[in-house]
């Protein structure tokens, strides 16, 4: 899509009193963007902008947030409708197609992903080759990346049906390559798909079931560990989608921009925020001391953070938190789950953040990390297994934005610029006279 400018913006420069007129790009939703594409041939000057925190690197119509008033749309829709009303599925070709599926259209893109479940035998092989110690996100990223040698017939980027067949075959076997994942650090046997089961009923088969006993789907857990996955589907431009259009710039196959998405996905100020809730939860372990962490929190020179609150995005409370805080509940009390000191914890201090004036003014409500990883954990997922479950779910957005990246055709090789503060050009020393 091309946006036409509806106004201009002067930059002046004080020391020779030159001017720029810079294009203003209006988007449907929230803030214009100057166009600053051609800054540097009429200037000689670059942006100077450390973390891309207000920099427009594309143009995208799949999912817009307002972190000021908690607002999260995708295609328009709200998280929280699509969270009620809807299942992952639907939601993940709705971020794909642009339009929520009628009953023809849905019934083909699950049979569709259904019959994409299984995956190549000898990946098999391929998991053994790991430590049976093995982070869950390591194996991940070798299994995702290794998919491109064994579906030679979804690689050619050029070709629209080849770029769709990825698409379905990344969403429809991450579930299977996560749960296999899970087995193998258990030591127990990769289980099938079943394609009789829903999206998260067969995630949470492959996941629990054993071949000594039969496995029954819980109705709850499995509408449970659906949100999840819709919560978690898409995020605008995050550190993660970032890197796949970045690996998309360079033409790389869908397999590897996805694998790439993953390695970033794995660092703990992205999707390892939830692991790193579970983990200072259990540091605090009773709420007794809980008022010794807040105090601490409270501190501006003690370098302790509070893991779960607060939010770069949302200044305000995190859409995604509000489903999140009401399915943690549901599932705590499906599970019957009373007296674990760590959840007390969780508890109390997600009392003392929505009640306390300090986190109120600060606006360091509980975020979607928060409940999630108690969720996950109450569910019988370790904790590394937290960020595979991330992976599997934002799978669905990556590759709307691969998709649509590699639709735009004023799309270019990802190359930021820089401000160099190095050694200026200097002659060569021999080591005798270093």
């Amino acid at each position: 899509m091309t946006v036409t400018p509806t106004r201009t913006v002067t930059l002046t420069d004080d020391a020779t009193g030159k001017s720029w007129k810079l294009p203003v790009l209006p988007g449907t939703v929230g803030p214009d963007v100057i166009d600053v594409r051609k800054l540097y041939t009429d200037t000689g000057m670059f942006t100077y902008d450390p973390g891309y925190t207000s920099t427009g690197s594309c143009e995208s119509a799949i999912t817009y947030i307002d972190g000021e008033q908690g607002i999260l749309l995708h295609r328009g829709y709200p998280i929280e409708q699509l969270a009620d009303k809807s299942n992952f599925l639907e939601v993940a070709y709705l971020l794909q197609y642009g339009e929520l599926p009628n009953e023809k259209e849905r019934d083909d893109w699950v049979k569709h992903i259904t019959y994409h479940t299984m995956v190549h035998e000898q990946l098999i092989s391929f998991y053994n080759g790991f430590r049976r110690d093995a982070h869950p996100m390591a194996i991940m990223c070798g299994v995702v990346g290794a998919l491109s040698a064994f579906y030679h017939d979804s690689i050619d980027i050029h070709d629209e049906r080849q770029r769709e067949i990825a698409c379905h075959r990344l969403i429809a076997k991450m579930p299977t390559l996560a749960a296999m994942a899970f087995k193998y650090d258990r030591g127990q046997p990769f289980v099938y798909p079943q394609n009789s089961l829903s999206y998260a009923e067969n995630f949470l088969y492959m996941c629990n079931s054993v071949p000594a006993e039969p496995y029954k789907i819980n109705p709850i857990l499995a509408r449970a560990m659906d949100k999840i996955f819709i919560l978690h589907a898409d995020h605008e431009q995050n550190a993660s989608t970032s890197t796949v259009r970045l690996a998309s710039s360079s033409g790389a196959n869908p397999f590897a921009c996805i694998a790439a998405g993953i390695t970033s996905l794995w660092g703990p100020a992205h999707g390892g925020a939830n692991e790193a809730v579970l983990k200072m939860l259990m540091e605090i372990g009773t709420k007794d001391k809980i008022p010794e962490i807040i105090r601490r929190a409270k501190d501006k020179n003690d370098t302790f953070r509070l893991m779960g609150f607060g939010h770069r995005v949302y200044k305000n409370y995190d859409p995604r938190a509000k489903v999140m805080r009401e399915t943690c509940y549901e599932v705590l009390s499906e599970l019957g789950i009373k007296n674990d000191p760590l959840l007390e914890t969780a508890m109390e201090l997600e009392r003392i953040a929505l009640q306390d004036e300090y986190f109120v003014q600060k606006k360091l409500y509980p975020n979607v990390d928060f409940y999630s990883g108690i969720i996950l954990r109450a569910m019988g997922f370790p904790m590394s297994m937290f960020t595979v479950l991330f992976a599997l779910a934002r799978t669905a957005g990556w590759v709307a934005h691969w998709q649509e990246q590699l639709r735009e055709p004023d799309s270019k090789i990802g190359r930021p610029r820089q401000l160099y503060t190095g050694a200026a050009a200097r002659d060569y020393v021999s080591i005798e006279k270093r």
